[in-house]
């Protein structure tokens, strides 16, 4: 049986992870790391809370002692936790060389010492940097160009020689941009839907030429999944598959879901190092794990965009400004304190 400990599990991605998590049979345990800082939140993981099997901790991936006395309960580690957003990193990086590079020397040393039996260190597509054309295999050199790429690309390189000096059993995946319900609204995805249905204006860079591969969120939970089960260690997967589009074309697609017209888009010079265009090969994950992406664009977002039309509760700014549910640091939660909302 399988005890797990998720790092960041309250947040976007990673609380999506544990809801797939505590559907297999075959988990005994989850333990939830998580800051809690402003992207984080235990709303995420709504229902999750009513499986006796989840633990939640609140604190930081980078307190040594707390990490060290959580590692030496669990069998697998799969590692969310990260400061992700690249405008926060342009404003500054200090806080992502810390978390990103430092947690993860944290997290590794510790299962190292405690010998367990898988870590899944989670990472992006942009540390390989823009490719204006080609794609990006597992073995591509790494070329970040913004503070939160680069730690994230020193973050991987932490992890992976923790395999190879330690012998720990790391693997790390690289996914494309995530999208789904509850991501929070600073991402194109949910800050464009969430301005358009509050009939405000949004805002793109340059001419909209930038391209990403959009995939949903359960998707590359799919992928994680396939790689902390049957990943090899040593090994970097790549997790794609997903839809290119251009911030433009992306942009006609939430107008539409929302209702609104081309009146409402700005355009704005661009930021520093935006990369023109991110794109991955993902065959060694399809080939060696079975790994295929389900979920259509066309379905994904609509789905996306009505959950914010129905739960303005957890992005409206009245109510993320409001009072949330923080434990003390280190202090295991076996249940909720209170339902949460939106469920």
């Amino acid at each position: 049986m399988l005890t797990v400990l998720v790092t960041g599990g309250a947040g976007f991605i990673g609380s999506h992870y544990v809801k797939a998590l505590l559907r297999a049979d075959d988990v005994a345990r989850v333990t939830v790391l998580d800051a809690l800082t402003y992207a984080g939140h235990v709303e995420n993981l709504g229902e999750a809370f009513l499986d006796s099997r989840l633990a939640f901790v609140h604190g930081s991936v980078v307190d040594a002692t707390l990490v060290e006395s959580l590692m030496a309960g669990h069998t697998h580690v799969v590692h969310f936790a990260a400061e992700s957003h690249v405008d926060r990193s342009l404003a500054g990086g200090g806080l992502f060389v810390e978390t990103n590079v430092l947690g993860t020397q944290v997290l590794t040393a510790a299962a190292s010492r405690h010998g367990v039996e898988r870590f899944v260190h989670v990472s992006t597509d942009e540390v390989y940097g823009p490719l204006p054309e080609g794609v990006a295999t597992e073995d591509h050199p790494l070329r970040p160009t913004v503070p939160y790429a680069a730690s994230k690309a020193a973050g991987d390189l932490i992890a992976l020689s923790a395999y190879r000096t330690y012998g720990l059993p790391v693997s790390v995946t690289r996914s494309s941009n995530n999208f789904g319900p509850a991501q929070y609204p600073e991402k194109i995805i949910p800050l464009f839907v969430t301005r358009l249905l509050r009939g405000e204006p949004v805002t793109l860079h340059g001419r909209g030429q930038h391209v990403r591969n959009w995939l949903h969120v359960t998707d590359n939970c799919r992928g994680i999944e396939a790689v902390m089960r049957d990943g090899s260690p040593g090994e970097v997967y790549n997790l794609g598959g997903g839809t290119d589009l251009t911030s433009r074309e992306l942009t006609g697609y939430l107008l539409d879901l929302c209702g609104a017209t081309w009146d409402a888009v700005i355009y704005v010079p661009d930021r520093p190092a935006n990369d023109i265009r991110y794109a991955i090969d993902w065959t060694k994950a399809r080939d060696q794990l079975g790994y295929r992406p389900q979920r259509r664009l066309d379905d994904a977002l609509a789905e996306t965009a009505e959950w914010y039309r129905r739960n303005p509760d957890r992005w409206a700014p009245l109510a993320t400004a409001g009072p949330r549910t923080v434990l003390p640091t280190g202090r295991p939660m076996l249940a909720p304190l209170e339902m949460p909302r939106g469920h």
